[in-house]
């Protein structure tokens, strides 16, 4: 039924639904047959009066189904609009609730038809036209009402099959963030209502063709009677007990879901069968531990390259292509290391370059940059790649003042470090061979960075910024630079114009400047 169903929408694209509705034409006279079959089990009738009643019971069917359809087709208006071919992504989310709510609309548009056009005038019918007493009116609707029901059932079930093709391919257009609902009927409900249906369908059938051959009106009420009752009392738990069987797992696995939503990828669900459903928690499982595993390696990289690469890395490949753009480079190196690492261990030197870079970094960080790589007792931070940064020299400027404030408030007088700050054209990509890469900038702005943190020495300044990037602050920053001369500069032919900044307002404009500008986190 599924394969036939996605073949007709195939074929018929937004004419399937007359495709279906002929289906459900043919389907209507199969049910009223195999009624009124089971009605001539428990009264006798004769071959003209059987098809007469068929004949005025599928005119009813064909009146209350005509009328479910017209009111139902007004409700499933942007389904047909996307069946016709308008595949608008701001229509695919109503497409998709309208799709997934149908079912139970054929059901519960068509109630007050089936009473109007088939339960009330049928009985009546058929009493009046075998001349029964007035109340197998009641008998007989009775009956009538569980075949409406058997075939509500029936034709819900069926169009979630034929409905399902459409739906799976509206689903691929539903934006990510569209939340998953639940618009259509509950599954226990599924259950809860099918299976007991089924016993009273078979009760009143086993009944009637095990007579003795009398046939009996009262006999069909009471088969009705006792069908119901067995159904709702002494098969009742064994369909509560199918419906747990069911349930239970799917619970189980939904109480999970929230958790691995909300970042909890050690959660898992307990494999309580070794039937489907259990396959369906230990794939569960083993999902969310290779993501699991994935995140742990995410974080791990993460700690060794800075993560605004890493996330690149991840989604774009290893091997990052070379793009020329314009950064700020701070060099922030220690002065003096040499002679403290001759008096040191291993381990003392160790850790206290990871002290000193653990202040750094997060400086970096904070305002927008990255640590691009440790030369030895140095860093080297980089604003503008891989994130581009319209103020990346602004962001520089606040991170080598704020940095320079920092190690002076942790070690005091006992470390002295030196910044360079200078702008340019670099090439940011990634570099390396024999498997082994990393992410990088390569140019002369990075050079002359280092040359210029080396003249704080000679001129004893903490930090020193170029021409270059003075160039690049916005005015509240350039108003805190004072000249520092021309420096002659290794690879240049002419002299780099340099600036030192008025730290004591420096630090206040970068705190309020980290306010404005939102630069309490990493951009």
């Amino acid at each position: 039924m599924q394969r036939l169903s996605g073949w007709i929408y195939r074929r018929f694209g937004h004419r399937a639904f007359y495709v279906y509705l002929g289906l459900e034409v043919v389907t209507a006279f199969v049910l009223t047959v195999a009624a009124i079959g089971i009605l001539s089990l428990y009264q006798h009738l004769t071959a003209e009066q059987y098809w007469l009643i068929v004949g005025f019971c599928y005119v009813c069917v064909l009146a209350a189904t005509g009328a479910g359809v017209l009111k139902l087709r007004r409700r499933l208006h942007p389904l047909f609009e996307w069946m016709a071919g308008h595949r608008d992504g701001d229509l695919a989310p109503e497409a998709w609730r309208v799709a997934v709510t149908g079912p139970r609309q054929v059901v519960t548009d068509a109630i007050w038809a089936q009473v109007l056009f088939i339960h009330i005038p049928a009985p009546i019918f058929i009493v009046a036209l075998l001349h029964l007493p007035a109340y197998s009116v009641l008998i007989v609707a009775a009956g009538s009402v569980v075949t409406s029901i058997y075939a509500a059932l029936l034709h819900f079930f069926y169009s979630e099959v034929a409905l399902r093709p459409v739906v799976r391919e509206i689903a691929g257009y539903l934006p990510e963030e569209f939340p998953a609902q639940e618009v259509g009927v509950p599954l226990r409900w599924k259950l809860l209502g099918a299976l007991p249906l089924i016993n009273v369908i078979t009760g009143v059938v086993v009944s009637g063709l095990s007579g003795s051959g009398s046939h009996s009106l009262k006999n069909l009420g009471v088969s009705v009677v006792l069908a119901v009752a067995v159904a709702f009392t002494l098969s009742l738990e064994l369909t509560l007990l199918v419906t747990r069987s069911v349930m239970t797992p799917l619970r189980d696995l939904l109480a999970v879901i929230p958790r691995v939503k909300a970042g909890d990828l050690s959660a898992r669900v307990p494999v309580v069968s070794g039937d489907e459903m259990g396959a369906l928690a230990r794939s569960f499982n083993d999902m969310v531990g290779g993501l699991e595993e994935r995140e742990r390696l995410r974080e791990a990289f993460g700690s060794y390259v800075d993560p605004d690469v890493a996330q690149r890395v991840l989604e774009e490949g290893a091997q990052l292509e070379g793009e020329e753009v314009e950064v700020t480079v701070v060099f922030v190196d220690i002065r003096n290391f040499t002679a403290f690492a001759e008096n040191a261990s291993a381990r003392e030197t160790v850790d206290y370059l990871n002290d000193f870079f653990g202040c750094v970094v997060p400086v970096l960080l904070k305002h927008g940059g990255h640590a691009n790589k440790y030369i030895g007792d140095g860093v080297l931070g980089v604003f503008g790649a891989p994130e581009r940064l319209p103020d990346h020299a602004d962001r520089a400027l606040a991170a080598a003042i704020e940095i320079d404030r920092a190690v002076e408030e942790r070690y005091g007088e006992t470390l002295r470090i030196g910044l360079g700050v200078n702008s340019g054209p670099v090439s940011a990509g990634t570099v390396g061979g024999g498997g082994r890469l990393e992410f990088t900038v390569i140019g002369d702005p990075v050079n002359v960075a280092a040359r210029i943190e080396a003249a704080t020495r000679e001129l004893g300044e903490r930090i020193l910024i170029t021409e270059s990037t003075r160039a690049l602050l916005s005015d509240e920053w350039r108003e805190l630079l004072e000249p520092r001369g021309a420096l002659p500069v290794r690879g240049r032919t002419e002299p780099v114009n340099v600036y030192a900044p008025v730290l004591e307002a420096g630090q206040r404009l970068s705190e309020s400047a980290s306010q404005r500008y939102g630069w309490s986190s990493p951009a």
